[in-house]
């Protein structure tokens, strides 16, 4: 089971919405080439607001993201995209239900 997470919250400025979401859409790719990185979703949560949800089976997947070139790229564009800074937060997974193939 996965034991660590990180979730992000943005907030998209005004009129950036598409923005953020090619965004989103195009950092799909840097995920799949993190090895430490097992799950990795990118959530519209309502018109203006989005979140990534990541999972990692050990810390050092979990600080390796937070180093990696999504994160980079993410507060790279934050004060062009974003209305706030985005909200990461750090957390243990308790309990999970995946079916993978």
């Amino acid at each position: 089971m996965d034991q660590f997470a990180i979730l992000a919250v943005l907030q998209a400025r005004p009129g950036k919405e598409n923005e953020v979401e090619e965004f989103l859409k195009s950092a799909r790719a840097l995920a799949l080439q993190e090895p430490g990185t097992l799950s990795w979703f990118a959530v519209k949560l309502g018109p203006a607001r989005f979140a990534i949800f990541d999972t990692f089976p050990d810390a050092a997947g979990r600080d390796a993201h937070l180093k990696g070139e999504i994160a980079r790229a993410l507060f790279a564009r934050a004060e062009e995209l974003f209305s706030a800074p985005p909200q990461v937060e750090q957390g243990t997974i308790l309990a999970s239900k995946t079916l993978r193939p």
